[in-house]
């Protein structure tokens, strides 16, 4: 693709972009259970026009347009309020859970730094379950991830395994409301009070379900207590954009006081250009999200998001119902709101074929899970507003599916991967030989990911990581 020499016209434009996205999800027929979080028409109107009524404003300097600023205060007020916070919550709006997370995180370090200035290693304790986004922000920040085990069964947190693992270098303990996994929330009140007796920060991700849980508990569903009213919480990141129906990019990082929201902010007056603050990681940016979700929680209210949440925890609980029901498949856990997993109970069949099928006979989008730890292989569901319509016809073809396979001849195991690799060098040519046995290239990629998806799985993980981004640096290229 050259630089045009020439304009295009806007219908012209448009038409090609609409041809760009044939390929893409249709998340309008609401069969995609996940990355999409869709309010509906009406209030799909109300969020373009409150962003596009910002769109050219910038959120890099809040002196200069006072009214994103304003709506950023009032959002954090709104959050506070229904996440049980006091007058003393403090907050930012931010690009999305993984930004959110990592202020958290670099909050414990910087403040590590100041207090405890002997740790030269920091550590932060989080559950093997807690999104990859902790990981991510450890990366970056040079903070080391120290994993504990998750309960059998149920999912949560080892608490005791927690304990064990705090060190003189521990900063910062996580726990998860709920884990995206499996969609249980981890025993956020012994996390808190853990780090309570070890003077150390506790973190609560409830980028999932901060919104919706809090929602749930209005309308009299019990939720464990997760939110800021927990004594020894001391912050906690919620996603607008996700069950907040909210247009993206758009999160928020909250703390129960500003003295330790202060250690995230940047300020730099070195250099001779225009002092540059920062309270989050990003600079310049829109305030479209900012005013778009000002705008959702105004049109929404409070009777609004309990009307939704009441429709899709009920046709939740008719997928897990009926899914529990299927011969052959169970949900992982007891989750509590409306993202849960399931997996095969039976050697006939493995959960990708299922979502390889669905998407193939019916166009659903499933999310398929790598079994790790006591984890099995799994199909992710993330129920939102937009899939209330289709719960059961999905469940009726998820039926229809899996009594399908049931019939087929079981395959035979394929070659032991994880073994093949084994002392193979970590090269371009490593990477397009395997990529090659599962027919996927640059250009093309194979209509059934189970092959893929099973080869993945049964490598090492920094294996598996090795291959993803190697795949993803090849795909990201000048068009």
């Amino acid at each position: 693709m050259k630089f045009p020499e020439k304009g295009m016209k806007k219908d012209e434009i448009m038409k090609v972009l609409d041809s760009y996205k044939g390929g893409d999800l249709d998340w309008r027929t609401g069969k995609v259970f996940g990355y999409i979080y869709d309010p509906g028409e009406a209030a799909r109107e109300v969020l373009n026009e409150a962003y596009t009524k910002y769109l050219t404003e910038n959120a890099l300097d809040p002196l200069s347009y006072p009214s994103i600023l304003r709506m950023e205060n009032e959002l954090v007020g709104m959050m506070a309020d229904l996440l049980r916070g006091d007058s003393n919550v403090v907050g930012n709006f931010t690009s999305g859970g993984t930004e959110s997370i990592m202020m958290a995180v670099l909050s414990a370090r910087n403040r590590a730094r100041e207090l405890r200035p002997e740790i030269k290693e920091p550590e932060m304790i989080v559950p093997f379950t807690a999104h990859a986004a902790f990981y991510k922000a450890a990366q970056y920040l040079g903070v080391k991830v120290v994993t504990i085990p998750v309960k059998d069964e149920t999912f949560v947190a080892d608490v005791d395994a927690m304990r064990a693992a705090i060190n003189e270098n521990t900063i910062l303990l996580v726990g998860s409301a709920p884990s995206y996994a499996h969609g249980v929330i981890d025993p956020i009140e012994d996390i808190a009070k853990l780090a309570q007796e070890k003077n150390l920060l506790c973190h609560v991700d409830g980028c999932v379900g901060g919104i919706h849980l809090s929602f749930q508990r209005l309308l009299g569903m019990e939720v464990p207590n997760f939110d800021l009213s927990v004594p020894g919480v001391t912050s906690l990141s919620v996603d607008l954009h996700k069950y907040g129906y909210s247009a993206k990019n758009a999160s928020m990082i909250l703390y129960k006081s500003k003295n330790v929201r202060r250690y995230q902010i940047f300020a730099c007056a070195q250099w001779p250009g225009y002092t540059v603050v920062n309270p989050t990681a990003s600079s310049s940016k829109t305030g479209g999200p900012v005013a778009a979700a000002w705008a959702m929680f105004h049109y929404m209210g409070i009777e609004g998001y309990k009307k939704v949440v009441s429709e899709v925890m009920t046709a939740t609980k008719l997928l897990i119902d009926g899914i529990n029901g299927i011969d052959g498949l169970k949900i992982n856990g007891k989750p509590n709101m409306c993202m849960f997993s399931f997996h095969s109970t039976t050697d006939s069949f493995n959960v990708y074929k299922i979502a390889d099928e669905m998407k193939i006979r019916g166009g659903w989008y499933i999310q398929p899970q790598f079994a790790r730890g006591n984890s099995k292989s799994n199909i992710h569901i993330s129920m939102s507003y937009m899939n209330v319509p289709m719960a059961a016809k999905m469940l009726d073809d998820l039926k229809e599916t899996v009594e399908s396979l049931r019939k087929e001849a079981p395959e035979p195991a394929g070659p032991d991967f994880a073994a093949m690799v084994q002392g193979m060098e970590l090269d371009d040519q490593t990477l397009t030989a395997m990529l090659d046995m599962v027919g996927m290239t640059e250009e093309t990629q194979p209509e059934r990911m189970e092959p893929i998806n099973k080869i993945l799985e049964s490598l090492p993980s920094d294996l598996t990581e090795f291959i993803l981004k190697a795949y993803f640096n090849s795909i990201s290229k000048a068009g």
